[in-house]
Order: C-alpha cells, then structure tokens, then sequence
C-alpha cells in the first residue's frame, strides 16, 4: 500500500495536490454518545442551566471543521462552502451526523469526522455534571463523493 503522507525516504509530508483540478466533494461522518436517564431528561425538556446544548454543540462541530487542518497535520486548509450537524435521538444514544462540501482538489473526510467529535465532546462537557458515565463511540465516515477515488459509502450494520 502506498501511503502518500511519506515521501521516499519514510518521512512525513503533506500531499501535493496543486496538479488537481477541484471536483464537487461531500463527506458525511457519524458518531453516537450514550446517555444516562438523567441527561436524556435534560435534554428532553431543553432546561439545561448551561442553556440550549445542543445548538452550542453544532456551533462546536462548525468551528472545529472550520480549525481542522490546524488540527490534524497533514490536511490541506480547504474552501468550506457548507457544513450542516444535526442530532436524532434513538433510545437513549444521541446520535451527531456533521456532513461538510465544497468545490476543493481534495476531500472532507477529516472535517466531518472532526466535526462530528467535536460536537459531541460538547455535548459531554455541558453535561458532565450530570453525569460522567456518558460514553462517545461509533465515530465513522458514512460517505464521501467527489475525486479520483469516486463515492464511499459505509457499510450499514442490518442493511444489505
């Protein structure tokens, strides 16, 4: 397999990609935090005294996929043009989609999962007094379109 993060001799680099031309990209990433009754309450009746958490939680995940290449090394600064999150409670899993595109040389993989993180480490940090037994799992890339690799999308536990 070759890795482009390393030049010939092994060491780290980022990806020229200054030959590309700019396709329309989109990455959709996903992640899930489990709650306790007592948060699951809170946020039911949107009477949290650290006020609404959610929306701080999607404003979080907007900044971060805005900061990412500041975050993660080798990703190039790209051209954002959109970033949607969006929350959908199942049971007591609160499930945090971030889905990000633009026209770019290269894809959004990283910003929808950075995204993604972010709003839901929100999520705990508001609610931690709560309860700290609230756990972040399940963070995956959903889909990606756009560029020489052409669509991913994830496989979907139960779906065929």
């Amino acid at each position: 397999m070759n890795l482009t993060h390393l030049n010939e001799d092994g060491y780290a680099r980022m990806v020229d990609v200054s030959g590309k031309l700019p396709t329309h990209r989109t990455a959709l990433a996903e992640g899930v935090i489990k709650l306790g009754d007592a948060v699951m309450k809170i946020l039911a009746s949107g009477n949290s005294p650290k006020g609404n958490v959610l929306n701080t939680a999607i404003v979080a995940g907007i900044q971060a996929v805005k900061k990412t290449s500041e975050l993660i090394p080798m990703c190039h600064p790209l051209p954002l043009q959109g970033v949607d999150i969006r929350f959908e409670f199942s049971g007591n899993d609160l499930k945090c989609f971030c889905a990000v595109s633009a026209e770019a040389k290269t894809g959004f993989e990283m910003e929808a999962l950075v995204g993604v993180t972010t709003a839901l480490l929100t999520v705990y940090d508001m609610l931690k007094a709560v309860d700290k037994s609230m756990e972040i799992t399940g963070i995956r890339l959903l889909e990606k379109t756009g560029g020489k690799s052409g669509t991913f999308t994830a496989d979907v536990p139960g779906e065929k």
